[in-house]
């Protein structure tokens, strides 16, 4: 039987970019986790994506020996994309560290994290960090901090993640306040339940799953049963994290570890789903994360298509919250509608497919889910090219902003309402800085707003956005044709105000990155039958040759002209009988931004 006075579960939480990988290195080292000669910067971002990027993407657990403490840590990503990550380790935990950037002050999403944290019940320690930079303002921010917890300033404990100052001392503080885990209500004496957190496909082992104990014990040979999808199964190995996988004899109850099951078909498994042993009742698990932006993916190479629906499976074994259904394009053929929590979320899948799977894709705009009602009724519309022309109503959904920055900022920032259908402006001070909030459409939020926000703030604004419903808006369907052929990938739900100059822009990059046939071709962009933007892409010039360079016969010459023009034509119609191929690159390089 485990002491559970003796282990503490805990996360550490923050914002983007303020320290959290860097503190758990210091961790690491600090309890002899990780030898000396194996450490390395952001040891436990394992992805490429992580360290091509600098951020967290995936939780990451560890666990620690320190004096005679048993400390599992839970490293969490920082971006709002990720935030189902972060719920997700608040449930296998009783404490959290709230880091926050000595340089910067408390960010948008530290307050969110805060937020998720409080809600769960966790016990919440206060950390600033950065503080070897002896930066302007710090004990302003202490005060922040400390006013947002509810503690005395005393509590706030200061570190420096890179040099390692105070970092023994805030180790000492999970140890001494978060509490140690407690037994699970519904726990009887021969039982045991865990609760999944997360995943991961080994080609030997089967699915790993990932998660805490909430009572009795787990061993190698037991029988096991998953409650959400009836599985059973017999538990090939269990261990914990060090932090790569170490077997062990047993996981008990309030250790965080892994249960490699052996099952091989990874839709058996469900995040937040119960391992049990016996009949306790099933665990609380999470809210099903509900996706915001849906991206098509097609496979470069078509052959590469049942590839793909094997790494998207196996990717959403480690991503949770990604979903994704067959589709089929007449241009591109057969692919899969995806839904992600954000575009930085879609972003990284569309990497790791590249990186880990070695599968290349290409995909269509993002879009968000509309409303549009139909002989009096609503239904959800994801594809652009479903989207009807004629409606009785439609509805986009809205999301409310806040956005964190320094005062002097604010008069740049009120710019983006220029580009950005922003509304329902709020303002209040957060100690020495100012929280905006506003209202504004999914579709706008998922476009180049935060990187718009970052350059006209010099980096120092942040936002974090929650979904509010649905509301009136007033779109059109605009579609792309070549050569008088509809593409259905380019369809694009806009709103009125701005889709001439959206499909001007459209049309002029097709124009330049579609090739020059022999007859001319017509790139038009069309709000049902109205014409809005168009552009053509010129004939190729046949050259006559050196004929008529030194005077010649004019005749023969116009004969010749004459014979080119006619098969122009003849080409032209052909080209419009024709069903319009365009290659797969150019769709790439036009997704682009």
């Amino acid at each position: 039987m485990n002491n559970l006075d003796k282990i503490r579960n805990f996360v550490i939480i923050a914002h983007i970019d303020h320290g959290k990988s860097t503190l758990a290195d210091r961790f690491l080292e600090l309890t002899h986790t990780v030898e000396q000669r194996v450490m390395k910067e952001q040891y436990l971002d394992q992805l490429e994506s992580e360290r091509e990027r600098g951020i967290t993407i995936k939780m990451a657990p560890v666990r620690m020996q320190y004096r005679d403490y048993v400390l599992n840590l839970i490293d969490t990503p920082g971006h709002s994309d990720f935030g189902y990550e972060v719920s997700r380790a608040l449930q296998a935990v009783e404490g959290a560290i709230l880091l926050v950037d000595g340089t910067q002050g408390i960010q948008a999403q530290t307050l969110a994290n805060f937020e998720n944290a409080r809600r769960a019940g966790l016990t919440i320690l206060g950390a600033i960090n950065k503080v070897d930079m002896n930066p302007m303002g710090l004990e302003e921010i202490v005060k922040d901090v400390a006013e947002l917890i509810g503690c005395p300033e005393g509590e706030i404990v200061r570190v420096s993640a890179k040099t390692g100052l105070g970092v023994e001392s805030l180790l000492e503080e999970v140890i001494r306040k978060v509490p140690p885990p407690k037994n699970a209500p519904g726990e009887s004496e021969k039982g045991a339940r865990a609760l999944i957190f997360d995943s991961v496909y080994d080609d030997h082992k089967g699915v790993i799953a990932f998660v805490r104990v909430f009572g009795g014990a787990f061993a190698k040979e037991g029988d096991v049963r998953f409650i959400a999808t009836d599985t059973r199964a017999k538990v090939k190995e269990v261990g914990w994290f060090f932090p790569k996988m170490r077997p062990a004899e047993s996981l008990g109850n309030g250790e965080i570890g892994y249960i490699a099951t052996g099952i091989k078909d990874p839709g058996h498994l469900k995040i937040g789903d119960t391992i049990r042993i016996g009949d306790d009742p099933a665990l609380p698990g999470y809210k099903e994360p509900q996706p915001v932006v849906f991206v098509s993916f097609y496979p470069e190479d078509p052959n590469e298509y049942e590839n793909l629906r094997q790494a998207l499976g196996k990717l959403r074994l480690t991503d949770s919250a990604l979903s994704f259904e067959p589709e089929t394009s007449e241009v591109l053929g057969r692919g899969f509608k995806g839904g992600f929590l954000g575009h930085l979320h879609f972003e990284i899948a569309a990497e790791r497919l590249e990186k880990e799977f070695g599968i290349e894709t290409v995909h269509s705009f993002p879009t968000v889910e509309y409303r549009v009602k139909m002989k009096g009724e609503w239904r959800f519309v994801r594809n652009p090219k479903d989207f009807p022309s004629v409606s009785e109503g439609i509805e986009e959904p809205m999301a409310r902003m806040e956005i964190i920055t320094p005062p002097k900022y604010i008069g740049s920032i009120l710019t983006l309402a220029e580009f950005f259908r922003f509304g329902e402006f709020d303002t209040k001070t957060l100690g020495t800085r100012v929280v905006l909030s506003a209202s504004l459409p999914l579709a706008d939020l998922m476009s180049d707003l935060d990187d718009r926000l970052k350059s006209l703030s010099e980096g120092y604004a942040s936002m974090s956005y929650e979904l509010t419903g649905y509301r009136a808006a007033d779109l059109e369907k605009v579609d792309i044709l070549v050569a008088t052929h509809l593409i259905p990938g380019l369809t694009r739900i806009l709103p009125k105000e701005r889709m001439d100059r959206e499909a001007r822009l459209t049309v002029e990059r097709l124009k330049d990155l579609l090739p020059r046939q022999q007859f001319s071709q017509a790139i038009q962009a069309a709000v049902g039958t109205r014409i809005i933007a168009r552009e053509t892409i010129p004939a190729m010039k046949k050259s006559l040759g050196d004929f008529g360079k030194n005077g010649g016969d004019r005749t023969r010459k116009m004969k010749l002209w004459k014979k080119q023009e006619r098969g122009k034509v003849r080409l032209k119609e052909m080209g419009e009988r024709n069903e319009v191929k365009i290659p797969a690159s150019i769709f790439k390089e036009l997704m682009k931004k």
